[in-house]
């Protein structure tokens, strides 16, 4: 076993995680470079969230995030989250536009793309792993790691044996709600690379308190890349932390050979950024939170904060435990899905209706009756008959990979935002955001229409006409 690499995730999941993926581009930059020179694995800087906040929170163009870390990092690769067939957004894209983006990514800057599928449903993986590869970018499957009667190591072996014959250069255990424990992280790690050749790497989150110890095992197991974040933006529904790690192998077989005192500085960096989201209130101190529940109801954070604000919504804030107790009934009901995102939104929208309004189905969303339909692609265990009546009635339920059923699109948002197109890439930004895209693509015409309107009055001035 030879040293273990770092994946860096606070250009991303970091803050995604603890500040509702609030970083500006303008607050990575002066970092940047120095981040550069750590020799991370990676600096997972782009997807997940990231895409959506820029458009909708920050009134960034995300394609342009991404041109400007590449120009300031030169030596580390960059890396990114995708969802499969979702690609950053909460339903299933063609497979030109999920071709088309994967292109303009890699085009843009992005050395290593991780894919994963809600459903961990192969099928719904190809098409990226396939054009990632064909683009000869760095492909690493990921496995969306929950438990339940069907997700057990047998599973997971056959799971990564399916992605590594698809080609894949790298597959990641992705823990998105911090349930898998130090001795099963161990178990599990230690099964994988007896019978896969490719390096294999663990994501997961601190939310229930045992990700440093569970990474530890994992690197005792021969695992080959860990995801750590920069320390005033780990812990709580982030990673843990990077310092501890590096100290902790420091001197051992599993050395990093990072260096303490560069991420010492980089740390007095981000603890400045992090004291100015606590002072405007977007850093609530739940989230930095510990909480041993999430072992027990496997709530990813993300998702326990979007609880608790539908219910806050409805008054019902008092119905937050039981809400929290009908989570795991819901996903039992819906063939235990791992609750990453769409599913993990999904499933907490439906329980909060249950417990809400008293009578579990009564309100079902559209987006529940699509995956119940086959829509989203195969649940890991059949849904029960009963549940599907409740859900959809007698309605048919499709067996094929759900992309099939979509046309090509790409063309027809290009004749949609006619009037705003500059670039391929907004057309990408517009199929995945469609409301979103068009009022930033609206606010940057005014903006370079007042640009250009100062411009020539200014002009007048000199040279009146």
């Amino acid at each position: 076993m030879g040293k273990v690499k770092i994946t860096e995730t606070i250009l991303r999941d970091a803050h995604q995680s603890l500040i509702a993926t609030r970083l500006k581009t303008d607050e990575m930059l002066p970092i940047a470079q120095k981040l550069d020179s750590v020799g991370y694995n990676a600096l997972e800087v782009w997807g997940g969230a990231t895409f959506d906040a820029c458009l909708r929170f920050l009134n960034e163009n995300p394609w342009e995030r991404l041109r400007k870390l590449r120009k300031e990092i030169k030596n580390t690769k960059l890396q990114m989250l995708l969802r499969g067939q979702n690609l950053l957004g909460y339903k299933h894209y063609p497979d030109d536009i999920v071709e088309e983006f994967i292109k303009k990514s890699i085009h843009n800057g992005i050395d290593i793309i991780r894919v994963f599928d809600a459903l961990n449903d192969i099928r719904n993986l190809e098409t990226s792993i396939n054009t990632i590869k064909k683009e000869k970018a760095h492909c690493q499957a990921t496995i969306s790691y929950t438990t339940s009667p069907v997700h057990n190591i047998p599973y997971y072996i056959k799971l990564a044996k399916d992605m590594e014959s698809l080609g894949v250069d790298s597959i990641c255990i992705k823990d998105m709600a911090g349930v898998i424990t130090p001795f099963d992280a161990y178990e599990l790690v230690s099964s994988l690379k007896k019978e896969i050749k490719v390096p294999l790497e663990l994501h997961t989150h601190y939310t229930s308190g045992v990700a440093s110890m569970t990474l530890l095992k994992a690197i005792e197991a021969g695992v080959d890349i860990v995801d750590t974040a920069i320390s005033p933006f780990a812990l709580g529904t982030s990673q843990p932390p990077t310092e501890p790690i590096v100290a902790s192998l420091k001197g051992t077989q599993y050395d990093t050979g990072l260096d303490l005192t560069l991420l010492s500085e980089i740390a007095e960096y981000f603890k400045d950024i992090k004291e100015k989201y606590i002072k405007e209130g977007i850093l609530d101190y739940k989230v930095m939170a510990i909480d041993p529940k999430a072992l027990i109801y496997q709530v990813p954070g993300g998702m326990l904060s979007n609880l608790l604000s539908q219910l806050r919504a409805q008054n019902a804030e008092d119905k937050y435990e039981e809400v929290l107790r009908e989570v795991p009934k819901v996903r039992e009901d819906l063939g235990y899905p791992p609750l990453v995102t769409p599913l993990s939104q999904m499933v907490g929208t439906q329980a909060v209706f249950n417990v809400i309004l008293g009578e579990r189905y009564k309100m079902v969303p559209k987006e529940i009756k699509d995956y119940v339909k086959g829509l989203y692609g195969k649940p890991p265990v059949p849904i029960k008959e009963e549940i599907k009546n409740k859900i959809i009635g007698d309605e048919e339920v499709i067996t094929q990979r759900p992309a099939d059923l979509l046309q090509p699109q790409f063309e027809m948002f290009k004749k949609e935002i006619n009037e705003f197109y500059e670039s391929d890439e907004d057309v990408l930004s517009y199929a995945l955001f469609p409301q979103v895209a068009k009022k930033y693509f609206e606010d940057r015409w005014a903006s370079q229409f007042r640009i250009e309107s100062s411009v020539y009055d200014e002009a007048q001035k000199t040279h009146p006409v």
